[in-house]
């Protein structure tokens, strides 16, 4: 019976240390998966850590996790996966909130916070499509620079591959590919 964590952080100019010290403090993990880089609002079994987790646990581990929001930012999507993980006869402990999944009162608790998190998702869209109106109404929003223009990639391409033509103009790979399907 392991003790599984996991942690999730939505840029790569985040850390994972903070939820890693933090379960370290009470719990002796014995595996840890993470996904760095990686939205919330993408679904559970579709990010390469959570889904590594979920081929590893067993009957009678459990998961350990510092939030809801670790888990998703979409109610139906965390309640599915927690409803995943159970039928798998895996306990989750969610620190943070004092919940431990095992009990009927710890199960509503988590419907609740999971569709607060899905509308504290909701809200910070909102205010900052709002934010984004008000600076092109006042002439402050141009909006994100181009990061090359289809027609120079379009001519570097007759030369070069796409990986040289990406780093001849500093651009990724896939922005080549968008911008050669756009021409």
């Amino acid at each position: 019976m392991a003790t599984v964590a996991y942690y999730r952080v939505s840029t790569k100019e985040q850390s994972i240390e903070n939820q890693r010290q933090e379960l370290g403090k009470v719990y002796n993990i014995d595996k840890e998966f993470m996904d760095n880089g990686v939205s919330g609002t993408i679904k559970a079994a579709d990010r390469e850590g959570f889904s590594a987790m979920l081929n590893y646990v067993r009957e009678g581990d459990t998961l350990v996790t510092v939030d809801i929001d670790r888990l998703g930012r979409d109610a139906i999507d965390v309640q599915q996966t927690i409803t995943r993980i159970k039928a798998m006869g895996v306990n989750i402990i969610i620190t943070r909130l004092g919940v431990d999944l095992s009990s009927d009162a710890g199960e509503l608790l988590i419907t609740i916070m999971s569709k607060v998190a899905e509308m504290e998702r909701k809200k910070m869209l909102e205010r900052q499509r709002a934010g984004i109106a008000r600076a092109k109404a006042e002439g402050k929003y141009k909006g994100s620079k181009k990061s090359a223009d289809p027609a120079v990639v379009r001519k570097t391409r007759e030369t070069m591959t796409i990986a040289e033509t990406a780093e001849h103009l500093g651009i990724s790979v896939a922005t080549v590919k968008r911008l050669q399907k756009a021409s």
